[in-house]
């Protein structure tokens, strides 16, 4: 008994079904179709991955071309050039990567059905049209922060873009209704095909300015040390960095003893990719591999990183701290206890004496820290009572108080100390500050005390961000006094070198010793360590100066922040070669096909591994693709459009059978599900671009061309080639 060859819906598709599904139900064939119709729609979002990455390549090549310049050896500068000019490139090789799908869909729809239009193709073609200018834009609309906006850069071109793409509407009406209804003859196949070159060819006019005052094509130059700053962190064309680039974002980074090379080399790839304006193909690559798990565009970092960059890019929200150029926490991301001063005095005859703790840094956390104090001189039951205890930050308290009491003997003894200790839980979320213990003296005398440096001279490293110098008060701590310093410049310049000038320092009644902090300015420059004196002068309330009234604080190249910023420099450039999307091999590409997000674990999330094993075998077939960087990126330009139509075949196929069974008319199916389905990658690009880009082109600048590109290729290319045939046929 033979199977039925002529079932409901076996003939809706050309190349489809293979084999026969007469004894299928058709619900389950249309759950089926619907399935593979979504599973290669992820397949051709994956291929034109690698076609972006080949039209990136393709349009970032360049020519070196010569210019004066007073300030190079010969007057003679080299200045790299882009070939291609941005609107064409955008217009022609940008827009063919985001409608080839359209495109080829409407080719291979009308040379498979005898060269007759038919429903699928125009209609996806026109429902992905007013999804691009619909949805897309609406998209880009409602991500942008509130208070803040995006303008358009090149508004010439948008206007008339925008222009064409309402013409090409028009057009369309007026062929297929007034000049010849429902029917498409040569000439008007002929003239809406050549309404492309003619687009590309007045935009570039437009662009360029031809027909008004001359311009100078700034986005083609591509050397940034023509007229920009070297300092600046961003790629080049080679996206490389420098040590000056990196010196000057650790600088705004901040002092984080904690921070390791890799993490701060991830921090600057961030802040790379962030700086350097990227086009339309980087964010459409950056949006197809943030859907199917695949390797990263942009560096993956954990919720601390993350936070601290935050803080760098937005200064004026930071946390405050009472030290915050010896901040350890992280920028304001995890709260860190100590005791307000490293040592405090008490006269035995008071009784009690009273420690602050402080909590700076993140305070909007519970914090629970322990206590105990240590025997020194002092001894523990004679001397002092002695304590073990744990007390808790609440949210948004910062200062606490420990009182310990002392024992009057009656006996004259010499000065005695004792120390008290924080500790912390691992898991308490908090780390412990540098002044984690403290000294306390008990004292038998009631003078107000003698004040001086507790050393003639102090070396700091350059990069040490803050020159702590400790004054001491010795016989006796009765009573609040202060006591004035100020700064004289010897080699070092106050204001290049350090800031200081002048201040006051304060004891309270019982304090022994306290700190003059003076920033010291890290310049980045090689040069010879340099020095410059703290004097203190006019002490107050009965106190006195001692002999070291002066103190000499020598600043030293720091050899081993310069080793750091070069294994900074080295990892950064590492990551900014494995995050070019155009630098990949075949090797790189079955290595990131193989592993979820390109093997970078630590950014992966459980959604990642999902939409990896969804999308492995797709991943692993593409990886067979030429890399980009092979023959120009035409080797992978021209390879991965025949697998996108390939693709583009399967899904009209799929979705004839699919709106089929479903009792859908196909136009309902191209302009909901297919137009949908090929389009959803460009509205998260588009979205991405709004979010991180300073002007508006790559969001939605790029909307009208490709409406007007889908236009007259899309339909012109496969009305022109139909009409040739009939035309031919005819005659």
């Amino acid at each position: 008994m033979s199977c039925p060859s002529n079932y409901t819906c076996s003939d809706a598709g050309l190349l489809l079904p293979i084999i026969n599904e007469s004894n299928w139900s058709d619900a389950l064939r249309a759950f089926l179709y619907m399935f593979g119709m979504l599973y290669c729609f992820m397949g051709v979002a994956i291929i034109a991955d690698l076609f972006m990455c080949a039209i990136e390549v393709i349009t970032s090549q360049t020519r070196s071309i010569s210019v004066a310049s007073n300030e190079k050896a010969g007057g003679i500068n080299q200045v790299e050039i882009r070939i291609w000019n941005p609107t064409v490139a955008n217009l022609t090789l940008m827009a063919l990567g985001s409608s080839a799908p359209e495109i080829l869909m409407s080719l291979i729809e009308i040379v498979g059905n005898d060269f007759v239009s038919g429903e699928l193709g125009p209609s996806t073609i026109v429902g992905s049209a007013a999804f691009n200018l619909l949805v897309i834009t609406a998209a880009c609309i409602l991500s942008i922060p509130k208070g803040e906006v995006r303008r358009i850069k090149l508004l010439k071109v948008f206007a008339f873009t925008s222009s064409f793409s309402m013409f090409a509407y028009i057009w369309l009406y007026i062929i297929l209704g007034p000049s010849s209804k429902d029917q498409i003859d040569l000439w008007e196949a002929v003239v809406t095909f050549m309404m492309f070159p003619v687009l590309v060819l007045l935009a570039y006019i437009i662009d360029r300015n031809f027909c008004g005052k001359a311009s100078v094509d700034v986005g083609s130059v591509t050397n940034l040390n023509v007229g920009g700053d070297e300092g600046v962190l961003s790629a080049t064309d080679e996206t490389r960095v420098n040590k000056k680039q990196v010196a000057e974002f650790m600088k705004d980074l901040g002092k984080h003893p904690e921070l390791t090379p890799e993490q701060a080399a991830k921090l600057v790839a961030m802040k790379v990719q962030e700086s350097t304006p990227h086009d339309r193909s980087w964010y459409r690559v950056s949006a197809t591999r943030l859907m199917t798990g695949g390797r990263r565009v942009v560096p993956t970092v954990d919720e601390s990183l993350q936070n601290l960059y935050e803080n760098v890019k937005n200064p004026d929200s930071r946390p405050t701290s009472p030290t915050p150029s010896m901040d350890m926490s992280g920028g304001g991301t995890r709260a860190v206890v100590e005791f307000s001063a490293t040592s405090c005095a008490i006269m035995e005859n008071e009784g009690r004496v009273r420690i602050g703790i402080v909590r700076y840094g993140r305070i909007n956390t519970m914090v629970t820290f322990r206590y105990e104090t240590l025997d020194g001189t002092a001894e523990a039951g004679s001397d002092y009572i002695p304590q073990r205890g744990t007390l808790v930050f609440e949210p948004m308290e910062t200062y606490k108080y420990i009182d310990i009491d002392i024992i009057d003997d009656d006996e004259w003894e010499e000065d005695e100390t004792f120390f008290i200790k924080l500790s912390l839980d691992s898991d308490s979320g908090a780390v412990l500050g540098k002044k984690n213990v403290i000294t306390v003296t008990i004292i038998n005398d009631d003078e107000p005390g003698i004040l001086e440096f507790t050393k003639p001279s102090y070396l700091y490293k350059e990069s040490c961000g803050t020159a702590g110098i400790p004054v001491g008060r010795l016989n006796g701590t009765d009573g609040q006094i202060t006591v004035s310093w100020k700064t004289i410049d010897v080699t070092a310049i106050e204001g290049k070198d350090y800031r200081g000038r002048e201040g006051t320092l304060t004891f309270d009644h019982g304090e022994r010793e306290k700190t003059i902090e003076i920033p010291i300015i890290d310049d980045q420059d090689v040069e010879k360590d340099e020095s410059f004196q703290v004097v203190l002068y006019n002490p107050t309330s009965g106190s006195q100066l001692g002999k070291r009234q002066c103190t000499v604080i020598t600043i030293v190249n720091d050899d081993d922040y310069n080793s750091m910023l070069d294994r900074v420099v080295q990892i950064a450039n590492i990551g900014l070669d494995r995050l070019n999307i155009t630098k990949s091999t075949w090797g790189s590409q079955f290595h990131d096909a193989m592993n979820v997000n390109g093997a970078d674990l630590e950014g992966a999330k459980a959604i990642d591994y999902v939409m990896h094993f969804i999308t492995f075998g797709w991943k692993v077939l593409f990886a067979f693709v030429p890399p980009p960087k092979i023959w120009g990126g035409w080797a992978c330009f021209f390879v991965s459009l025949m697998m996108i139509g390939a693709l583009t075949a399967i899904i009209s196929d799929l979705a004839a059978i699919f709106g089929c069974l479903v009792n859908l008319e196909d136009s309902v199916t191209a302009i909901t599900i297919v137009a949908i389905g090929t389009s959803l990658p460009d509205m998260f690009a588009s979205r991405q671009a709004a979010l991180n880009e300073k002007y508006a082109d790559s969001a939605v600048g790029n909307v009208t061309g490709s409406n007007s590109v889908n236009v007259f290729m899309g339909l012109g290319l496969s009305w022109l080639v139909a009409s040739i045939y009939w035309t031919a046929k005819v005659d």
